[in-house]
């Protein structure tokens, strides 16, 4: 009688889990109510995404207003204390191909789980970092565990929600992620007045801890049908086959571009508007939170024109008021007019146009990948990344206690971005305002 309860309990409970899982056959599946496994379509797994997401902007922004003090510190230099973005951005960019690619192997669930506890880790070494040295190599693995949030988080969109509502779901994702960057700044200033700047990786630990507790209670979206082959070959071909594809570079391009312009304000607004201007540590924080706004603005927007716009007609407009932004910013910042509004107010244009780019843009190069999409949303992530680094460690070299390097190279970005979409994608998203008006 007890054998025939727990086959009925087993055949139960493969049932109940069958929408949410793509178990083994010879394995016993557990009732998915005992496991509280969340719905993949449901507002709770989109926020789940959201806040995997949000990762690598808050282990960017939170510490931004303590820059300044962590030179002095650690006895360093400017150049050293902006090195942590560049590197943190390097290790990001690195390990998301490896990241992608295990995940379309083993499943997106164990391959999350490994790098919230690497990035946890690390973040607790950066807390208690004796000096620049030990920053920087947590700094650099803290990148390699954090990489798996934003590019699994991706993946699963796309694995979930297929290849045009995809986009949607990613504005909106972009509209509630912007609440990360918006308050890291502002949170991040709280705790260095009042704990240190060691406080700023603590908060970071214990919001990586949260994530692990949570990624248990998220379904894998990645059925066993759809797992690829991680061997050096195989990959070697999906790249390759990625490469060959002109949208997706084009579109990749454009991101990467654009990103490097919001990447150019993070490594220099401290010491722009903190050092230079004179703005204090929790004013600097609202004023990010201002230029986030601009983001939440435009990822709202791509979320609800979406459905009636097609990606071309959003990308034209966006690209086009990111490239006036940024050249308004750099003309300022060139004639002379340096105050802390000559680089918020152009900025939060920039924003506006970038929270469109940024869900246009990875929808595009994602969609027609569903059979590797966490190896496209890896190589995507690696060359916008590896751009953005590249572009930052340019800001810190060449900046001369002024905001002109900073600026110049936003402008540079927001007109580069409207190229590489005008001149070198060629899908015009008529298949997509095609299946939106169907």
């Amino acid at each position: 009688m007890f054998a025939s309860k727990q086959q009925h309990r087993h055949r139960e409970g493969s049932a109940k889990s069958a929408p949410f899982a793509f178990p083994d056959p010879t394995v016993t599946v557990p009732d998915t109510k005992e496991l509280r496994v969340l719905n993949p379509t449901s507002r709770a797994t989109v926020a789940l995404l959201a806040a995997l997401t949000a990762l690598g902007p808050l282990a960017t922004d939170m510490y931004l207003p303590a820059m300044p003090a962590m030179r002095e510190a650690l006895g360093t230099g400017a150049d050293q204390i902006q090195l942590t973005l560049s590197l943190y951005l390097i290790g990001f960019a690195m390990a998301q191909l490896l990241c992608g690619p295990l995940s379309d192997r083993f499943g997106r669930k164990p391959v999350l789980a490994l790098g919230m506890g690497v990035f946890l880790l690390a973040s607790l070494v950066c807390a208690f970092a004796p000096n620049i040295e030990t920053l920087l190599v947590a700094r650099f693995f803290q990148a390699l565990g954090g990489s798996a949030g934003p590019v699994l988080g991706r993946a699963a969109v796309r694995d979930i929600h297929g290849p045009f509502e995809a986009s949607r779901i990613l504005s909106y994702m972009a509209s509630v992620m912007a609440l990360a960057p918006a308050l890291a700044p502002v949170v991040g200033a709280g705790l260095l007045v009042w704990f240190g700047w060691d406080a700023i990786f603590l908060l970071l630990a214990l919001y990586a801890a949260a994530m692990l507790g949570l990624i248990a209670m998220m379904p894998e979206p990645l059925p066993l049908d759809r797992r690829q082959s991680i061997k050096p070959s195989a990959l070697a071909v999906t790249f390759r086959s990625l490469l060959g594809q002109r949208d997706f570079v084009g579109y990749t391009l454009a991101n990467a571009a654009a990103f490097s312009g919001l990447f150019a304000f993070l490594s220099g607004s401290s010491f722009v508007l903190i050092d230079y201007m004179g703005v204090s540590p929790d004013v600097y924080g609202y004023l990010f939170a201002a230029i986030v706004l601009g983001f939440f603005i435009g990822s709202l927007t791509s979320a609800k024109l979406s459905r009636r716009r097609s990606r071309h007609q959003l990308l034209v407009a966006a690209s086009l008021i990111a490239a006036l932004g940024g050249s308004a910013m750099a003309l300022l910042a060139l004639a002379g007019v340096h105050t802390p509004w000559a680089v918020i107010g152009p900025h939060m244009a920039y924003m506006i146009g970038f929270g469109i780019i940024m869900p246009q843009t990875m929808g595009g190069a994602l969609a027609p990948n569903p059979h590797c999409a966490g190896s496209a949303s890896a190589l995507f992530g690696f060359i916008q990344m590896s751009i953005a680094a590249g572009v930052g460690a340019l800001v810190g070299q060449f900046h001369d206690g002024t905001s002109h390097s900073m600026a110049i190279a936003i402008g540079l970005s927001g007109v580069l971005a409207l190229v590489c979409y005008h001149f070198i994608v060629t899908d015009k998203g008529d298949l997509e305002a095609q299946t939106a008006s169907a």
